[in-house]
């Protein structure tokens, strides 16, 4: 019977315990999974989103840099002096000795026609007039126009700016290496699926894409889809294979610079960290079910283990009591016998004082006399002293509060076990504070306590030691410390030293109940006891007493 409520009890310990367990591992499980998903997806939208925002930057100030420096060669430079061809190519020269990237460059007047070329193309003396860019230059002073074949019949585009001389105006072109320009943009291109380009609003490519498509052809990319500022768009390809896009819009909105990545290739990272949770959870689980069968076993066993334990304390319990009985029954006996004890008392002093008188004296058995009274005091004290300790072990039953000078119950111990002390070899020296208030407590629990603090440490040094007691104030309680240089008591053992029956001592030569009782004393006065050791350099114990000023009497 008492076999199988056990083996019924670990069951649904275990069954319980795994399903409270587990179901709660598995549900985070799959929302820790589902959740870093998102923010993994999130990120990797974000990190092209920072690199198209990036490409777009450069792109920008590629434009800008050489827009610039047409600017200024225009404003610092004359008309007559820039369709001096000699002029020209110095100029030219400064330019791309500044910037690069400038394959020619030009001076057209207002008219249209190309007075001054400095290039590899022959392009003097053509008339732009009709050329939609130049009526946009002329408006707006600056133009940058999109990638497109001209009468070089290669992808370049160019850029113009306009200056106004006094009362007529002309404009500096210069033509742009695409060379140079798609260099900047397949620095973007990383990765096995990752593509970097330019589109115009019409959706063509400026730039050679690496995949899809060619220069100057219709990309499949709506590029209404792409907002102001910088926008992630999911779509698929062909293959039905999830495409991450992210654009950025520059040239005052003309061109969309788009970095393009493989979703597939993006959560690789992802994958392996979903592979690697499902190998963790499984581990837990195996472990969750492995340490409930472990400790629920362990459990029942310690169970058992208390049942018999129990049964031993109710043992213990029932000799406590007959103890206790024990106890008033001897402060019984000891009053009873205290009264013939004072009648001997009295009566061997009465002989004393008969043996003095002088008929007395001249008996020849006088010394046997004196000797016999003597004996008879000397047996009276002696059980004397065992009816006083009779009467001490009866009080200590139930605490007793009274006047107590801790200094002065500190002596006492010390002179109780000074002897056992001297006959070791231990020097007990003792460091008391002399401004100890007399405080209100049970003085006969707080001798035992100092009784058990000291003659542990005897034990403990075995021969030839030191012991050190120091009383001290602190605040509103009195510190106690008695120190030995014994062995030390080892790490692993320090955290047990005050329970029941636990004893460093060998078999057979202690209890293990000195400290839990000291403990216990200590703690119903409302202080506490501390331990610190270290093996090989001795124990220290302090005692910390709360100061209770006794009631006036």
């Amino acid at each position: 019977m008492e076999t199988s409520r056990y083996t019924g009890l670990q069951r649904k310990i275990i069954l319980l315990t795994l399903l409270v367990s587990l179901a709660p591992l598995i549900v985070l499980g799959a929302t820790i999974y589902y959740q870093f998903a998102g923010m993994y997806r999130a990120k990797i939208t974000q990190q092209i989103t920072y690199r198209s925002r990036g490409l777009a930057q450069a792109v920008e100030l590629f434009l800008k840099e050489r827009t610039a420096i047409l600017c200024s060669m225009a404003d610092t430079h004359h008309f007559n002096e820039m369709i001096d061809e000699a002029n020209l190519s110095r100029i030219f020269e400064i330019m791309n000795s500044r910037a690069g990237a400038f394959v020619d460059l030009g001076v057209i007047d207002g008219n249209g026609r190309h007075l001054a070329y400095i290039g590899p193309y022959d392009l003097k003396g053509l008339n732009y007039y009709q050329q939609p860019w130049f009526g946009e230059v002329m408006a707006k002073g600056v133009y940058i126009s999109d990638v497109y074949m001209g009468y070089r019949r290669l992808p370049h585009f160019i850029i113009a700016v306009r200056r106004q001389e006094k009362s007529h105006s002309w404009i500096l072109r210069a033509t742009i290496d695409s060379g140079v320009f798609e260099g900047i943009v397949k620095a973007a291109q990383v990765g096995k699926t990752g593509d970097a380009f330019i589109v115009n609003k019409s959706g063509v490519y400026q730039t050679q894409p690496r995949f899809e498509g060619r220069i100057l052809t219709k990309s499949k990319l709506e590029t209404s889809s792409f907002g102001g500022g910088t926008t992630g768009v999911e779509k698929k390809n062909s293959e039905e294979k999830q495409i991450l896009f992210a654009g950025t819009w520059i040239n005052h909105g003309k061109w969309l610079v788009v970095i393009r990545q493989g979703v597939t290739e993006e959560m690789t990272g992802l994958f392996s960290t979903r592979n690697m949770e499902i190998a963790i959870v499984l581990s837990g689980i195996l472990a969750i079910i492995l340490m409930t069968v472990f400790t629920t076993r362990m459990t029942i066993s310690r169970l058992r283990a208390a049942d018999v334990k129990a049964g031993e304390m109710n043992a213990q319990l029932m000799q406590s009591d007959k103890l206790a009985a024990l106890g008033k029954m001897a402060a019984g006996i000891a009053h009873e016998i205290n009264n013939p004890l004072q009648v001997i008392v009295e009566k061997t002093g009465w002989m004393q004082d008969l043996l003095n008188e002088e008929e007395l004296q001249q008996s020849k058995n006088i010394d046997e006399f004196r000797t016999s009274i003597n004996k008879i005091e000397e047996h009276v004290e002696r059980a004397r002293k065992v009816v006083h300790g009779m009467l001490g072990f009866a009080r200590k039953m139930e605490p007793h509060m009274e006047d107590v000078d801790i200094n002065a119950v500190i002596n006492q111990t010390i002179d109780l076990l000074g002897n056992y002390a001297r006959i070791n070899n231990i020097t007990i020296t003792s460091e008391l504070s002399p401004d100890l208030p007399i405080i209100a407590a049970d003085g006969a629990q707080l001798q035992q306590v100092f009784m058990n603090l000291v003659s542990n440490a005897i034990d403990a040094i075995g021969k030839d030691g030191r012991i050190d007691i120091k009383s001290r104030r602190m605040g509103p309680q009195i510190h106690i410390e008695v120190s030995d240089n014994g062995p030390g008591i080892p790490e692993e053992k320090q955290k047990r030293i005050f329970d029941p029956f636990f004893t460093t001592k060998e078999t057979g030569k202690g209890t293990g109940l000195g400290l839990w009782v000291t403990h216990n004393i200590v703690e119903k006065m409302g202080g506490a006891v501390n331990m610190r050791s270290e093996e090989g350099k001795g124990t220290t114990f302090t005692v910390r007493i709360p100061i209770v000023i006794p009631e006036k009497k």
